[in-house]
């Protein structure tokens, strides 16, 4: 008697998730509060594995709090660029202990990136965009490589590049969640109020948006909010948001 057929293990390298399936989440999710669509998103596992992307910036307690709040497991990833302020390191610190944050990931460049292209530290002051691909860029993409899913903190607001962000998008067949796209600055400093949440110890002195410490200045009244960073340089973003929605080809990112 012939044996039955021996179903093969087939290796699924689709996309997990499709425009499609980003353009459905838009529409259940429109209009609902940004809370309550955490809490459902984690609760029936529908973002896969997913994690939270934080720069721990001066407006980056409000997503940890929502999240913290809907589930506190979920991980939160900081790139260290080994260029940051001490304030900033000391300020995730304070949030993680302070939201009760269970899981959180610190990934750092390659030591051998820096030792072949960056050995004397300096070149944010020549090429930030080099710079960026190899303290952020290639460290964030090794983060994402089990992902299906991840959390960004852009909002709409925040420049004009990041105008008419959607809820839901797809980059590189992953899901990408804006879950603050729409909110406003009064909004955020209305959480901020309404939870007591610790302000980032730089936004008194000035910096709006904080990156690294070389490429990050002051704003001046009138600025736009991210005018602090890269200032001098047509640059506007580190890398890891790609415009129009199209993300950093990892298979093209160098592997060391």
């Amino acid at each position: 008697m012939a044996s039955a057929a021996r179903k093969l293990d087939l290796i699924d390298v689709a996309p997990r998730f499709t425009q499609a399936d980003a353009d459905a989440l838009n529409a259940r999710f429109g209009g609902v509060d940004t809370l309550t669509m955490l809490r459902a998103l984690f609760a029936e596992g529908i973002l896969g594995r997913t994690a939270v992307v934080s720069s721990f910036g001066t407006e980056s307690a409000v997503l940890l709090h929502l999240v913290a709040e809907a589930d506190r497991t979920v991980p939160v990833i900081f790139v260290d660029t080994l260029k940051m302020f001490p304030e900033t390191l000391a300020y995730r610190d304070t949030l993680i202990e302070r939201l009760g944050i269970e899981n959180s990931w610190v990934v750092t460049p390659h030591p051998a990136a820096i030792a072949a292209k960056d050995e004397s530290g300096l070149r944010w002051s020549y090429d930030p965009d080099g710079c960026c691909a190899i303290r952020k860029v290639e460290p964030l993409a090794r983060a994402k490589a089990g992902l299906d899913s991840w959390i960004s903190g852009r909002k709409a607001f925040q420049s004009v590049t990041r105008q008419n962000l959607p809820r839901f998008e797809i980059e590189d067949g992953r899901l990408k969640l804006n879950p603050l796209g729409d909110w406003t600055k009064a909004d955020l400093d209305t959480w901020f109020a309404a939870y007591d949440l610790p302000r980032h110890p730089l936004e008194a002195e000035g910096y709006l948006s904080v990156g690294c410490q070389p490429c990050t200045s002051k704003v001046l009244p009138g600025e736009d909010p991210r005018a602090g960073r890269w200032r001098g340089w047509e640059k506007v973003e580190c890398g890891i948001h790609a415009p129009d929605g199209e993300g950093e080809d990892e298979a093209n990112l160098p592997v060391f």
